[in-house]
């Protein structure tokens, strides 16, 4: 393990340290005095709607061994009740944490790959580091910690492992710059580029710019992309000399394809072709986008040199981050699929075709807002709703003021009235569906993370597990 030292942070971050050692080595750090355990470094992040500099005294007393913080005036009387602590001020915490981050990964020399895009980068970094795991002692992004403070803490967990995988997320441009600086990835992964953020950013062409971002931080990086993504393959076909660029794909000629793709309830399969042998791969979750995801992280796996066996290995034992399409039967065959972390058009459309899919008496659809859409959102809430009649959903249920543009392009396109319900409480959404559900029903939850029907998704489960 690379040790830092509190004399490094002071170095990086022209600190002044208020009192104690500066040979003390930092090696676990939090910035939650709710998780403090004993020795941990505490950072106060200061945000808009919070300021971790308030709580500086509770995480000595929880036990951390030092604390960064920023526009403190300390007392005598509280420095004298920590002696034998660490106490670091700096002009800003945040500026500190990218960094020490930044200077934790140079002490490596390890591939790390790093992976962006509209839909899909939770998923996709999951399986992907199950694959590098197959050759390498693999760190990963835990959850969705893919911002500015998800991903330096990431990296500052980084100890003995010999690889990093990490999600990178933006909601405007720039951001992916900072994450890719610290990061320095080796090889770059992007997804797709589809609608998500476009109310920020403006066009789907200033999306795939932003997502761009990703090849700053490093020097003739590896790059993954999806061939079959409109805008991802322009780019391709513009930037092929310039880069080393390894494609995967179903439909357009690439790198690494998916043939005789057979799409099942809980799993899907394909063959593809790696170094001229065939390989029949079992992707352990249903969906077309997770054979994409599997193509990818085939592309990743050959970039790393890990043996091909080993990459089929690590694909078909994954598993997927908790409410990614997260499914679970209950008695009487009843299935809740709670895909309700996040949304967007392109995510929306994908999960919506993999329901159509699945035998089931009948097919529910619990839908609501999509958020950072800007001037698009009623064109592609519309677009949705003729989603929701194209794969042939039975009973449609929506809440938010957005998802009524669903319902009205359902509505228009010869969906049933008796069969769409609008609510404004979404606990009235719970009390329809207790009334209504039959066995053997299939009940999907999607929104964006903001709607919370997440808990839907729980509660419901409860409440039919129960009657």
């Amino acid at each position: 393990m690379k040790n830092i030292k509190v004399k490094d942070i002071i170095n990086l971050a022209k600190a002044k340290l208020i009192m104690g050692d500066e040979n003390l080595i930092c090696e676990n750090f939090c910035k939650d005095t709710r998780l403090i355990k004993e020795g941990d470094i505490y950072i106060a992040i200061k945000g808009q709607n919070f300021d971790g500099n308030l709580f500086w005294k509770e995480a000595l007393e929880k036990g951390a061994k030092a604390v960064i913080v920023q526009d403190i005036d300390f007392e005598k009387e509280d420095l004298s009740k920590f002696e034998g602590k660490t106490i670091i001020e700096v002009k800003d915490v945040l500026e500190t944490l990218y960094r020490i981050a930044k200077f934790k990964r140079e002490l490596y020399d390890i591939p790390v790959v790093a992976i962006t895009g509209s839909v899909g980068k939770t998923s996709t970094k999951d399986i992907v580091a199950n694959v590098v795991k197959e050759k390498y002692n693999t760190l990963k992004t835990e959850g969705n910690n893919n911002n500015n403070i998800g991903l330096p803490f990431t990296v500052l967990r980084l100890k003995e492992e010999n690889a990093m995988v990490l999600e990178m997320g933006m909601n405007h441009f720039g951001e992916i710059s900072l994450l890719t600086h610290i990061a320095k990835p080796t090889i770059c992964v992007i997804t797709n580029i589809g609608t998500s953020h476009i109310g920020n950013l403006g066009s789907r062409e200033n999306i795939l710019k932003a997502k761009l971002e990703i090849l700053e931080g490093t020097k003739n990086p590896i790059v993954v992309i999806n061939n079959d993504n409109d805008l991802l393959h322009k780019w391709y076909e513009e930037n092929k000399d310039k880069y080393k660029i390894i494609t995967f794909g179903i439909e357009n000629k690439s790198d690494i394809m998916a043939q005789n793709v057979k799409l099942y309830e809980e799993y899907s399969e394909f063959s593809t072709n790696i170094d001229g042998k065939d390989f029949k791969i079992k992707v352990p979750v249903g969906g077309e986008h997770f054979v994409l995801n599997s193509l990818c992280s085939i592309c990743v796996g050959k970039a790393l040199e890990i043996e091909n066996e080993k990459i089929v290995d690590g694909i078909e034992k994954f598993e997927l981050t908790k409410n990614r399409m997260d499914i679970e039967e209950l008695k009487d065959g009843i299935k809740v699929i709670n895909d309700a972390y996040n949304a967007s058009y392109e995510s929306m459309k994908m999960t919506l075709k993999y329901i159509s899919e699945i035998k089931a008496n009948r097919k529910i659809a619990v839908l609501g807002d999509m958020f950072e859409l800007g001037e698009f959102s009623e064109e592609l809430h519309k677009k949705v709703g003729e989603e929701v009649v194209k794969n042939n959903i039975d009973i449609l249920i929506c809440s938010g003021e957005n998802s009524k543009n669903i319902i009205e392009t359902a509505k228009n396109q010869g969906m049933k009235p008796e069969n769409i319900y609008y609510f404004e409480n979404k606990e009235d959404i719970l009390n329809l569906l207790e009334k209504i559900v039959e066995p053997q029903d299939v009940i999907l939850f999607k929104a964006s993370n903001g709607m919370q029907f997440y808990k839907l998704a729980v509660q419901i489960k409860t409440i039919l597990n129960e009657k």
